[in-house]
């Protein structure tokens, strides 16, 4: 099972019922924050804003909190000033990792980046070393259910702007370009269509299989990097057996 889109549903999962609620919270604001600052507080001219706010309430973030990340992005509220950096490197057998930084501190980040990477087994790659092996794509994953029709669920997508429909054990995953991923949504929303993953993410071209006790460096290596107060997102390719991203949960 590749990695992008399986690990990003395991950590929907994980994030209703653990103790990490609050620092996604914290990522989710930082995200809005920025979003904000960069395109102005009108979700409706500011894009990556309004993809911020659908992945917060996706996680039942409270309005409020939702709010006042808006104000500090358009400087209406006090808030942290942040930068935005991107590093690349490999993972226990040759996995390609891209990790997206939102900080107040640039050296401190970079210092964390490379003690995880070389703690769990990996190394900092040059500018460019991975980024050529990923797309950047939207990303709706929805689980079966009794609710969902197969059909009218590809229907409804392709005729929204979708590039392509996959169906695997227990979800289905779309993908658009870009440009689509908002009307995609909005669409399924309109249907109320429970969506377990909307975003945008970047899908690798190639999967790189790991298995047994690499498998598990890689995975130790996600959580930690993940855990990092600094590091936003990361993506991997990595391909590994469905049974061991559900213990991972």
């Amino acid at each position: 099972m590749s990695g992008h889109s399986k690990w990003a549903t395991t950590k929907r999962r994980k994030s209703a019922v653990d103790a990490k609620r609050g620092k996604i919270f914290t990522k989710l604001v930082k995200e809005i924050t920025i979003a904000a600052r960069m395109g102005g507080g009108d979700p409706n001219v500011n894009p990556r804003l309004r993809t911020a706010i659908a992945n917060a309430k996706s996680y039942s973030m409270p309005q409020d909190n939702i709010e006042r990340a808006i104000l500090k992005g358009t400087g209406q509220l006090e808030g942290v000033s942040y930068e935005e950096a991107s590093y690349e490197g490999y993972g226990p057998g040759g996995v390609a990792i891209m990790i997206e930084v939102l900080t107040d501190n640039k050296n401190r980040a970079i210092a964390e980046v490379r003690y995880i990477l070389s703690k769990h087994g990996g190394t900092l790659g040059e500018r460019g070393c991975v980024s050529y092996l990923f797309d950047k794509k939207g990303l709706i994953v929805v689980e079966k259910s009794d609710a969902v029709d197969e059909d009218e669920l590809f229907m409804l997508a392709v005729e929204a702007g979708a590039e392509d429909m996959k169906t695997e054990d227990d979800r289905y995953e779309i993908t658009t370009d870009v440009e689509s991923f908002h009307t995609v949504h909005a669409a399924l929303e309109q249907a109320n269509i429970e969506m377990a993953v909307s975003d945008l993410t970047m899908i690798p071209q190639t999967t790189v299989s790991v298995e047994g006790k690499q498998a598990e460096q890689v995975l130790r290596l996600m959580e930690a990097l993940e855990d990092s107060d600094d590091i936003q997102n990361v993506y991997a390719n990595f391909d590994m057996p469905d049974e061991m991203l559900e213990q991972a949960a």
